[in-house]
């Protein structure tokens, strides 16, 4: 009881005067610092008195432990002594500040190198969602780079499904995935934002991340805040951001062979025939302020991967994305997919892909793809998806960048560390022949 009213006290005292407790374990090294300056001082005076008083003083008046040395060295040795000490006090109280706001088992470099990267390298927009987004943030927040996650709002089965449709809320599955991706502590935060609940009466299927969106936005009032202060909470490495507060479906026109049109995200690779077209209702809807401001700040713009007509899509579809994209001066590129999806993209090569890209957004706005060539892999046989292949001919005037960029473990889906590395290799290449040029 006693130990409970005592910390009762210490939590009502004023913030300078906590820092008095004993046991917070800097007030030792700030006295370190302090007497480490003092003998920086110290050194400093006798060196300059030395050298302009060519008389000894009187020994009586030294302290005792200056008496030892020479009257030619005793300044410059106290005061290397003094130097030591400060450096000393420096690192032990760099630690003790850094453990308050990092992991443990995070080194002082490591955590200045991590704060410092945030805001270092291009600012890097992409678009998209799903799992192919979040595979290219996981692989980018390695690099110094200033990202920005733009993420469409169309989803409309699942857990985000039924949020959207029993709260009203922007569907929070793609966000998920690129806080979790994106987070410090990913691992741990991959494990729980994705737990999915396997039973209980209107949890069962749920995963945990859309919940706490959800409550962090009836918390804060609006869902674009929940995102702010979760990637806080998180330590997210960038932004993440909706393409638009509105509430959009996304349809699709299907030749089945008659035009058969489709009603939500969800329902279109589930219907038969192929994709003629796909487009957002409301076709007018407004671009999220912040998502215009950064595609016209940025120096690289990543479209995809992911879903093209499912993920990638529904963002560009967005009339003033579009324009900014127009407007904007960064670089563009369109990274396709490694394998084809049944019931969108079937047999699709890689111009196909971008084709496709081009007939929704108009031509120009991304001038470069980065597709696989590695077909080298174990490839299931039962799958109903193949992968992506150039044509033998091609006589697309956008330029195709080729790499090894698959995972071989899931052969169906990108290495976060290969994309990244060729994403951020071609950009720079494409970065020097532009200033030569």
């Amino acid at each position: 009881m006693r130990s409970k009213i005592r910390q009762s006290k210490i939590e009502a005292r004023p913030g300078w005067a906590r820092g008095l407790y004993i046991g917070l374990g800097f007030k030792r090294w700030l006295v370190l610092l302090f007497l480490g300056i003092a003998l920086v001082a110290l050194g400093w005076t006798l060196f300059v008195i030395d050298w302009l008083t060519p008389t000894e003083h009187p020994v009586l008046l030294l302290p005792l432990p200056v008496r030892v040395f020479d009257r030619d060295v005793r300044g410059i040795v106290i005061g290397l002594a003094g130097i030591g000490v400060v450096v000393w006090a420096l690192v032990r109280l760099s630690r003790v500040i850094v453990t308050a706001f990092a992991e443990p088992e995070t080194s002082l470099v490591e955590a200045l190198y991590r704060k410092r990267m945030r805001h270092q390298g291009p600012k890097i927009v992409a678009l998209g969602g799903g799992t192919g987004l979040a595979t290219l943030l996981r692989g980018l927040k390695t690099y110094p780079a200033q990202l920005t996650a733009i993420v469409t709002v169309a989803d409309d089965g699942g857990s985000s499904g039924r949020l959207r449709q029993e709260l009203g809320i922007l569907p929070p599955g793609d966000f998920r995935q690129c806080l979790a991706a994106l987070a410090e502590a990913e691992p741990l935060m991959m494990l729980l934002l994705q737990y999915r609940f396997g039973r209980g009466a209107g949890l069962e299927g749920h995963a945990f991340g859309n919940l706490l969106i959800v409550a962090m936005a009836g918390i804060t009032g609006s869902f674009e805040r929940a995102l702010r202060e979760l990637s806080r909470v998180l330590a997210v490495h960038g932004r993440v951001l909706p393409s638009t507060l509105a509430r959009v479906t996304l349809c699709a026109e299907k030749h089945t062979p008659s035009v058969e049109r489709v009603t939500g995200e969800s329902a279109i690779p589930r219907r038969e025939g192929t994709i003629a077209r796909v487009y957002l209702e409301p076709d007018n809807a407004p671009a999220y302020p912040e998502v215009v401001r950064a595609i016209l700040e940025a120096d690289l713009i990543i479209a995809g991967p992911g879903s093209l007509y499912t993920s990638v899509m529904p963002n560009l579809l967005i009339q003033d994305i579009q324009n900014a994209l127009r407007a904007s001066n960064a670089a563009k590129i369109y990274i396709c997919n490694i394998a084809t999806q049944p019931g969108e993209t079937d047999h699709f090569s890689v111009e196909d892909h971008f084709q496709a890209l081009e007939q929704h957004i108009g031509k120009g706005i991304f001038t470069h793809i980065l597709a696989n060539n590695n077909f080298n892999v174990n490839w299931p046989t039962a799958s109903p998806s193949e992968l992506v292949k150039p044509r033998q001919r091609s006589d697309n005037a956008h330029t195709i960048i080729f790499a090894d960029v698959i995972d071989e473990s899931t052969p169906w889906r990108h290495d976060p560390q290969k994309l990244a590395r060729a994403i951020l290799e071609w950009y720079d290449e494409y970065t020097e022949r532009t200033t030569i040029e």
